[in-house]
């Protein structure tokens, strides 16, 4: 097979990063190799049973269909595949373990692969989120010990992904990218590459710098949802609607940028990246306390929604080792069939070991593991009676009206000022 023409584009991980950049790139007229380790998931791309938005699912059918265009999209477990791809993007997850350690394995993997399979003229472009270095440490070294020199036979850069999973506000298109390069002729290249997506794109000196630039955007992120968290607390000991002062404060048109409270923070980014910078920071010695007390402040999150759930039974006469309580939404986020790192699992589990019954209803979330113990959604929880109903997460167009009034509602979304018995964090 060729793909001399048009120019073909590899993407190592075929994620909720790496498989929106590739419908993006083919629809800019590129050829596209697909590698995954994963078959399962290549087989649910070429079914269309992944999760995408409206357009990234139309443009799925056109690429993996009989039309046109369809056999631009190579799906492959085979990493010598790559040696046919002009420029080679990684886009492979980068989690923390249990102790919230940088778990490096999946992208030190694909940057070998990358390496091992890397010919003269290509460019690398890693986009995984991680530690300050990383581009230097995991493609260069090993590119040095195959005899290939950076930028004298290939290019490298980093440009960090900045998806925003189920938005259709926050496309590809329509959001920047930035990119650094090991030389400004490797930061060129990649640039040239990512504006197919149609996106702009904002060059800076190095690697480092775009790579320090995703740790400063998901870090900001972070400390203003802890601080959010932290202020609607206070607003509920002062008698105050922690969204009605936002949306006040929001409207001030300079100096101040909305973040609201929830029930934690969930998905690949926000818990886990910080944590990428603080493990760098610990290993030189270099205090961060901000930064540290926020994420602390995140992680702790979940065990306040379960806090307040026994005091909101508590006030009714139900202790939470008895009580029956359903949580709706089960997703880190609206709009997602995701359950990366949401919050909704650490909050059953625990819920669960108090003694309660917990059961939850999802319309994106047919199942889900918790403790050990698989539960399936609710398909109609108005029929059961519950001691307690927990919002965790509102899915666009989702009905709540089977709740009644004489049902305490737990509010972790802080959005739903309309039900009779309502409780926030």
């Amino acid at each position: 097979m060729s793909f001399s023409t048009p120019p073909a584009v590899g993407i190592i991980g075929l994620g909720y990063v790496g498989l929106p950049t590739a419908l993006a790139l083919l629809e800019s007229g590129l050829t596209v190799i697909g590698l995954d380790v994963d078959a399962a998931r290549l087989d649910a791309i070429r079914e269309h049973r992944v999760d995408l938005v409206p357009d990234d699912h139309r443009r799925l059918r056109v690429h993996t269909g009989d039309g046109p265009g369809a056999d631009r999209f190579v799906l492959t477990t085979d990493p010598t595949a790559l040696r046919a791809a002009e420029t080679v993007l990684i886009c492979v997850p980068t989690p923390v373990d249990d102790h919230l350690v940088p778990d490096l394995r999946a992208l030190s993997g694909a940057c070998a692969t990358a390496a091992a399979q890397a010919v003269p003229g290509q460019t690398l472009v890693l986009t995984s989120t991680s530690y300050v270095g990383t581009t230097r440490d995991l493609l260069l070294g090993p590119l040095a010990e195959r005899g290939l020199r950076v930028p004298e036979d290939l290019s490298v850069a980093y440009a960090p992904e900045r998806i925003d999973p189920g938005s259709t506000e926050h496309t590809q298109s329509t959001t920047p990218r930035v990119v650094g390069g090991v030389s400004p002729e490797c930061t060129r290249r990649a640039a040239d590459v990512l504006r197919r997506t149609g996106a702009e794109v904002h060059e800076v000196l190095s690697p480092e710098a775009a790579e320090m630039t995703k740790l400063l955007e998901n870090t900001f992120r972070a400390v203003n949802i802890a601080l959010a968290n932290e202020f609607a607390t206070i607003c509920g000991e002062l008698g105050l609607e922690a969204l009605e002062v936002i949306q006040a404060a929001a409207t001030k048109p300079y100096g101040f940028m909305p973040f609201f409270p929830g029930p934690g923070v969930g998905g690949h980014c926000i818990p886990c990246d910080p944590h990428y910078l603080l493990w760098q920071l610990r290993e030189k010695r270099v205090a961060s306390p901000l930064i540290d007390t926020a994420m602390t402040a995140i992680a702790t999150r979940p065990h306040a929604v379960v806090q307040r759930a026994r005091d909101v039974l508590a006030d009714r006469g139900v202790p939470l080792r008895a009580a029956r309580v359903l949580v709706v939404g089960v997703a880190y986020k609206p709009g997602v069939a995701d359950l990366r790192e949401s919050p909704s699992l650490e909050i059953m589990a625990a819920l669960g070991e108090s003694g309660a019954e917990v059961a939850y209803t999802d319309p994106l979330i047919p199942s889900v593991s918790v403790g050990g113990r698989w539960l399936r959604s609710e398909p109609e929880p108005g029929e059961r009676d519950w001691d307690l109903v927990l919002v965790h997460c509102v899915h666009p167009r989702q009905d709540l009206s089977w709740i009644g009034d004489d049902v305490p509602v737990l509010d972790t979304t802080y959005r739903l000022q309309d039900f009779k018995h309502r409780a926030v964090v």
